[in-house]
C-alpha cells in the first residue's frame, strides 16, 4: 500500500532478507542442510503429568544429548514441507475494522481514494439493487438509501481532512472510529489482496507438497536425498524427483542427469543425444587444490559452531510440553504431520523472539568461520593479500579452492552485514513481530525421533498474518529391504563408474567440443563469456 502522509514505524525485514543471509552457507558447504525455519504458535499448556525434574536446565540437555548422540547413528529419514497463507483471508472480517464499524477489508490501498472509492462502492451496490428490481435508482424508493450514501461520504471527507489537520494540530478533534481507520490504515487488508491471496492458496499452495526421503549413514560415510515436489489439482497432477547420493569419503556429489539432459542438449551439447539416460552425474567437489582433511575439517567445525550457539542459548527458551497440547497451535499443524507427533513419549518446545533467533544463527555463522579462517587462513580472502594479478585470480576460477574462497568472503560480508540488520532491529517498533519456535519429539531412550519447525513470515503490513511454512522431519531405524531410490532401476542404485558421468571430463571434452566449431549458438555465446574463453576455445565462429 501506499504510505499516508502520517509517519510510519518502520518495518521488520521481509522474509526474503532473511532467507537470502540463511541459504548462502547451506547451500555452499553443508550438503542436506536442514530447513533453517521456526515454529510461532499460541501458548502450549504443559500437562499435570509434567514432573519436577521436568526443568527447563533438563529440557535444554535432553534436546543437546538428542542431537549429539543423532550425529553418529545411521538412520533413515523423512522430510515433508508444507506452505500455507490461510492466515491471510481465514477470519479476516473479525480482524479489519472499518468506518461505522463494519468488519469488511478496505476498498482500496490508496488512504485519500477511501472516501471516493467506499461512495462508488455502495453506490454501485444500489445501482444494482435497482436494477434487479427493475426501478430507476432516481426513484423516490431510493431516497433514504441514496441520502445516506452522501452523509456517509461527507462525513468521511470530513474526517480524513480533520484527520490530515491533525497531524500538524494536536487540537483538531477526529472521530473515534475514523481515527482508529486512518491510524491502522496501511495495516488493513484490501478485497483485491484478499482475493489475490484466495487464488495463491488454491491454485499453487495448497495443490502443492514438498518432500524429501533417504538415509544417513556416517560411518559408511554416505548420504541419500529422493528430493520430490508434487503439484495435485483437480485436473492437474505432476511430479518432480531429483535423486542424491552423497560420498563423505571420496568428496562427491551424485545428481541424477537424466533431469538435466534435455536442457543441457537443447543449450550446450547437441549431441549428447541419449547417453546420459538412466544416468549418475559425479561431480567431484575437491580437486586436488584445498588443503588436505579440508572436509573432514568442514564437518568438524560446522557442529562445533552448531554445539557453541546452542550451548550459549539461555535454559529458559526450552521446556517440555505435552503431545496433547500440539492440537493448540495456531494456525492448525497439517493433519497428515500430527500422528507421529501425538504418539510422542516426550515432546520439547524451544522458544525464541524473533531476534534471539537471528542472533542465534549469527552466532553460529561467526564461529564456524572464524574456526575455518585460524585453521585455514590461505583460504580467506583478506583485502591486505589482494596483491594476486587478473591473470592469477582468472586462472584459479574454476577450482575448488577459488570457490570456497568466494563462498567464505560471502560469509564474512553476510556476518558484517547482519551486525547492523540485528542491532537495528532492536529499536522497539512497536509492532509484534511472531516468536520462533521448535519442537523436538524424543523416545524413552532419549532419542529424537522427530523435529517439526514452523516459521512465519509476516507480511509486509507486519498486522495480519503472513505465509507459514510447516516442516516436519520424522527419524528412523533403516531397513535393508528398502531401497534408497524407489523410483530407479535396482542396477543403478548405488553410482559407479559404469552408470555415471564425471562432470569433470564432460566439461573437458565440451570445451574441446567448442574449440573445434561445434556447438549451439547459445552455447557459444555462454563459453565465449567464460574467463581464458579465447584461449581454451579459440575461434567458435
Amino acid at each position: 500500500m501506499k504510505k499516508s502522509q502520517q509517519t510510519h514505524t518502520s518495518r521488520p525485514p521481509r522474509a526474503s532478507t532473511i532467507i537470502n543471509g540463511h541459504a548462502v552457507f547451506a547451500s555452499a558447504l553443508v550438503a542436506g542442510a536442514a530447513l533453517l525455519t521456526g515454529c510461532q504458535s499460541t501458548s502450549l499448556g504443559q500437562s499435570n503429568a509434567m514432573t519436577a525434574t521436568q526443568t527447563s536446565v533438563a529440557a535444554k540437555t535432553a534436546v543437546a544429548s538428542a542431537l549429539q548422540a543423532q550425529r553418529r547413528q545411521s538412520f533413515r529419514y523423512h522430510s515433508n514441507l508444507e506452505i500455507s497463507n490461510k492466515q491471510q483471508f481465514d477470519g479476516i472480517t473479525s480482524q479489519s475494522t472499518t468506518n461505522n464499524g463494519a468488519n469488511n477489508p478496505v476498498t482500496t490501498d490508496d488512504i485519500y481514494q477511501y472516501c471516493e472509492d467506499t461512495h462508488d462502492e455502495a453506490y454501485a451496490a444500489l445501482l444494482a439493487q435497482a436494477e434487479g428490481q427493475k426501478q430507476d435508482i432516481s426513484a423516490t424508493t431510493y431516497d433514504a438509501q441514496r441520502a445516506t450514501i452522501k452523509q456517509s461520504y461527507l462525513a468521511c471527507t470530513d474526517a480524513y481532512q480533520a484527520w490530515q489537520d491533525s497531524q500538524y494540530d494536536s487540537e483538531v478533534s477526529v472521530p473515534a472510529d475514523y481515527q482508529k481507520l486512518f491510524d491502522n490504515y496501511d495495516a488493513q487488508p484490501t478485497a483485491q489482496g484478499i482475493k489475490k491471496a484466495k487464488l495463491l492458496d488454491a491454485y499453487l499452495l495448497k495443490p502443492l507438497s514438498i518432500n524429501a526421503q533417504g538415509v544417513y549413514q556416517p560411518m559408511a560415510g554416505k548420504a541419500t536425498m529422493l528430493a520430490s515436489a508434487q503439484y495435485q489439482a483437480r485436473n492437474h497432477q505432476s511430479s518432480l524427483n531429483q535423486p542424491v547420493y552423497i560420498d563423505f569419503k571420496n568428496g562427491d556429489i551424485y545428481l541424477w542427469a537424466d533431469n538435466f539432459a534435455m536442457i543441457n542438449s537443447k543449450l550446450l551439447d547437441d549431441k549428447l543425444g541419449t547417453t546420459w539416460q538412466n544416468k549418475w552425474l559425479k561431480v567431484t567437489l575437491d580437486d586436488g587444490t584445498l588443503p588436505k582433511g579440508f572436509g573432514k575439517a568442514v564437518i568438524t567445525h560446522h557442529f562445533a559452531a552448531l554445539d557453541a550457539a546452542f550451548a550459549a542459548a539461555p535454559a529458559s527458551q526450552f521446556e517440555y510440553v505435552a503431545a496433547t497440547s500440539l492440537t493448540a497451535l495456531s494456525p492448525k499443524l497439517p493433519a497428515h504431520q500430527m500422528p507421529a507427533m501425538l504418539a510422542s513419549e516426550q515432546v520439547i518446545r524451544r522458544t525464541q523472539s524473533a531476534t534471539s533467533h537471528e542472533q542465534s544463527y549469527q552466532e553460529y555463522m561467526r564461529g564456524f568461520y572464524e574456526r575455518i579462517s585460524e585453521q585455514y587462513p590461505e583460504l580467506v580472502n583478506n583485502s591486505a593479500d589482494g596483491a594476486d594479478s587478473a591473470s592469477d585470480v582468472a586462472t584459479d576460477v574454476f577450482t575448488s579452492k577459488a570457490l570456497v574462497q568466494q563462498v567464505l568472503t560471502i560469509i564474512k560480508n553476510s556476518i558484517d552485514a547482519a551486525d547492523d540488520t540485528v542491532a537495528s532491529r532492536t529499536v522497539d517498533t512497536g509492532a509484534e513481530t511472531p516468536n520462533v519456535q521448535t519442537l523436538y519429539g524424543i523416545d524413552k531412550r532419549g532419542r529424537l525421533i522427530w523435529q517439526h519447525l514452523r516459521r512465519e513470515f509476516p507480511s509486509e503490513t507486519n498486522q495480519h498474518k503472513g505465509v507459514v511454512m510447516d516442516a516436519m522431519q520424522q527419524y528412523s531405524a533403516i531397513r535393508p529391504k528398502d531401497a534408497a531410490f524407489p523410483n530407479l532401476p535396482s542396477d543403478v542404485q548405488v553410482p559407479n563408474a559404469r552408470n555415471s558421468v564425471d562432470a569433470r571430463e564432460y566439461g573437458r571434452e565440451l570445451m574441446q567440443y567448442y574449440r573445434d566449431g561445434n556447438g549451439t549458438a547459445i552455447g557459444k555465446i555462454i563459453f565465449k563469456a567464460l574467463p581464458l574463453s579465447q584461449e581454451r576455445l579459440g575461434g567458435t565462429d
